[in-house]
């Protein structure tokens, strides 16, 4: 295990709306607001995108993601942890759980999902843990690492 202790900061609610591309708005938004650290939850609807279902097989390296269309609209639950890539780039790490009728499924957003008329995030600003998200060669995942 690897840790590191931080201090809550700002507090960002943010209204997602229709069209808005989930990870890019949230990505995005801690760009021009300057977060560098957080950690989210959100809820709202999805309309369409593609998600990280699993790997294809847990046991390969490198690892090939699952993707799965998501082609209508969906209920979606969530939370992320958004950490600076190794350029200093913000990147969102969130995992939903959606539901459309008697159907439910859960997977990575790191594809691209689109909102359907209303997506709410609650964005937590982290400070002073040093952690990065860096590239593992052998996964293909940018993971995150105590610096």
């Amino acid at each position: 295990m690897k840790w590191a202790e931080g201090r809550v900061g700002r507090v960002f609610v943010l209204k997602l709306e229709d069209g808005d591309v989930i990870p890019d708005s949230i990505e995005g938004f801690a760009r021009e607001h300057n977060v560098k650290e957080a950690f989210c939850i959100a809820l709202g609807g999805i309309g369409r995108g593609r998600i990280v279902a699993g790997p294809v097989d847990g046991r390969a390296a490198p690892v090939t993601p699952l993707i799965e269309v998501v082609e209508n609209v969906h209920e979606a639950a969530a939370a992320g942890t958004l950490f600076p890539s190794e350029e200093g780039t913000p990147r969102l790490h969130m995992h939903g759980i959606l539901g459309r009728g008697q159907t439910s499924r859960a997977g990575c957003f790191r594809t691209g999902v689109e909102v359907w008329k209303t997506f709410e995030v609650v964005l937590v600003e982290i400070s002073g843990t040093g952690m990065k998200r860096k590239l593992d060669e052998r996964s293909g995942f940018e993971v995150l690492t105590a610096e």
